[in-house]
């Protein structure tokens, strides 16, 4: 393999559904054969197959993951994941008009799920027996359950693209079968050792079984981990992201598709701000990786594939201060714990935070003064209620309240601009949007605004109007180069 040569692809799930797209926009676009190799694709699964597989990622809905964790619901998982493979093969259906290919990728997928139906009811009846604790396992089987998204886009597309002349390399790193549980770093420089980037394609799964567990840590945002890591190692030029949309100056759908700018440059704190909004370009922790050992990340459009996208590393500053990009997040939770014996008392924070932690929930911003500290939550009405409940015990002297907000933020790599808060304060003012809250931080990378829940577009257009608009942006659409 020779390094600095190759780049490392992740397609996200939306893209991955639209397979023209993403051979005619990505995979294949306006290059010769002999200029398709010296690049790694890593693939998330079909757009929709993960909620079936765990849960729905925003209304909670039950997939075979938490049905299977339910005690209540002993064989109604059996169900869904037949239904599951239904689901599946139906893809199948309109990705292959071939019938033997379709019997092929019929066949992977089918063994899979059917493996691991064996697998659960084995574990179920051993969960029977009082010494085995089916709670001890259940990270197991949700990654297991996982990695079948994933598993069945990458062989798909791999099938697929032989098809039609491309040497593709189906790289399959869920640990199916595997007689041993390495580390990341080292099973994945196990399975890039025998490819040959200069003639064959890999397409590898977004999911990696190793050791470290990538679930514990990053749950349904694993896909990155894995890409981020696979660039790491591989030594890649330059890491990029393929999403439906633009990395832009706002969202669209709130501002205007007239109003908005793509980003050309930014830099990964920029990405990091994002992240904590939930609106993520990179996972902090799997864009650490690639910025320590100074791989570019790009975020392109599948479906502008002439566009430059947005060029994120580690040492982009802005020519000129000023805010790059308006974000938020809606429906956050405020907790707030009100107790005069604070005062003067060190510690109240981190016993707040253990409770958080106990909970697993995970906090965007928090405020504090003499008496008070408040936590913004991203996280659902019932983990909000058990963390109320534990504070109330840790905190028996104090008064708890919780409250849904919104928080909107104005972010860029250099906001060291005169002015910029009162102007930004002015107008959410105009626009009679009250501010419950306003955080912001010596670095000067992002303003953070709590304004009520139902102001959050509101606030963003505001915010949008003030900030951006008036300026002519010219940076953000210069073509994007390393140099």
């Amino acid at each position: 393999m020779t390094t600095q040569q190759h780049t490392v692809e992740k397609i996200g799930g939306t893209s991955m559904s639209n397979y023209e797209a993403v051979r005619d926009n990505i995979i294949i676009g306006n290059r010769e054969k002999d200029d398709l190799y010296q690049r790694i694709f890593v693939v998330s699964a079909y757009g929709g197959v993960t909620n079936e597989l765990l849960e729905h990622k925003k209304t909670g809905e039950p997939g075979v993951y938490a049905l299977f964790a339910d005690a209540e619901s002993d064989w109604a998982w059996g169900d869904d994941l037949t239904k599951l493979v239904k689901f599946l093969t139906d893809i199948n259906g309109e990705l292959f008009q071939d019938p033997m290919l379709k019997q092929q990728a019929d066949q992977f997928i089918t063994d899979r799920i059917e493996g691991v139906r064996g697998c659960l009811i084995d574990l179920q009846r051993l969960c029977s027996y009082g010494q085995f604790q089916l709670e001890e396992h259940l990270l197991t089987v949700r990654e297991m359950l996982a990695g079948i998204g994933e598993a069945h886009s990458a062989f798909n597309t791999a099938l697929k693209l032989q098809q039609e002349g491309i040497n593709a390399r189906f790289v399959d790193l869920t640990g199916w079968r595997d007689a041993e549980l390495l580390p990341l770093d080292e099973k994945l420089k196990q399975a890039f050792d025998a490819v040959d980037l200069t003639r064959e394609l890999p397409i590898v799964t977004g999911y990696a079984q190793c050791k470290e567990g990538l679930m514990r840590t990053f749950d349904r945002g694993y896909s990155e981990m894995t890409f981020s890591r696979v660039a790491v190692i591989t030594e890649a030029r330059e890491a990029i992201i393929h999403k439906e949309y633009h990395l832009s100056s706002a969202d669209p759908n709130i501002v205007g598709a007239d109003k908005v700018v793509p980003l050309g440059r930014t830099n990964y704190d920029v990405a990091d701000q994002l992240a904590n909004l939930g609106m993520e370009a990179i996972h902090p922790r799997a864009g650490k990786g690639m910025r320590q050992n100074e791989i570019p990340l790009r975020v392109m459009n599948t479906f502008e594939p002439e566009h430059t996208g947005t060029l994120i590393t580690g040492d982009y500053v802005s020519e000129t201060p000023q805010v790059e990009i308006i974000a938020g997040a809606k429906g956050v939770f405020a907790i707030e714990v009100f107790d005069q014996d604070m005062q003067g008392e060190p510690g109240s924070d981190r016993r707040i935070l253990d409770v958080l932690g106990r909970f697993k929930v995970r906090f965007m911003a928090k405020d504090t003064n003499a008496n008070t500290i408040t936590h913004y939550v991203d996280s659902t009405l019932k983990h909000v209620k058990r963390v109320v409940r534990a504070l109330k015990e840790e905190f028996p002297n104090a008064e708890l309240s919780t409250r849904k907000v919104s928080l909107v933020s104005a972010i860029g790599s250099d906001m060291k601009v005169p002015g910029i808060l009162a102007r930004s304060v002015n107008s959410l003012t105009d626009n009679e949007i009250s501010v419950l809250a306003i955080h912001q931080c010596m670095r000067q990378v992002d303003i953070q605004f709590v304004v009520d829940e139902d102001h959050y577009e509101k606030a963003i257009a505001a915010l949008h109007g003030a900030l951006i608009e008036p300026h002519n942006h010219e940076y953000a659409i210069v073509a994007a180069s390393i140099e």
